[in-house]
């Protein structure tokens, strides 16, 4: 079972203070980090890492992470953002 102590790191580590990373990524850990493999946690630590300002291009997609590993969470990301509250 998922530790509560992640769950809260990655909540803590979602808020940017950017209002339009904030909508995207605090939804996303609450709702569906638990459920992520171990593999894709990392990778999200990993994105957790990036530039306020990589991220921002990336989820308003004027561009994409040049890591495959990076660009496969942020797509399930915005996957998540675009889905309806009903369907999360």
């Amino acid at each position: 079972m998922m530790e509560n102590e992640e769950i809260n790191r990655m909540r803590w580590a979602a808020r940017r203070g950017m209002l339009e990373l904030d909508l995207v990524l605090e939804p996303f850990v609450t709702s569906r980090y638990a459920q992520l493999s171990a593999a894709e946690r990392l990778c999200f630590q990993k994105l957790m890492l990036c530039e306020d300002q990589d991220l921002f291009t990336w989820f308003m997609q004027r561009n994409q992470p040049s890591d495959p590993e990076l660009a496969d969470i942020v797509k399930q990301i915005l996957l998540f953002a675009q889905s309806t509250p009903k369907n999360r």
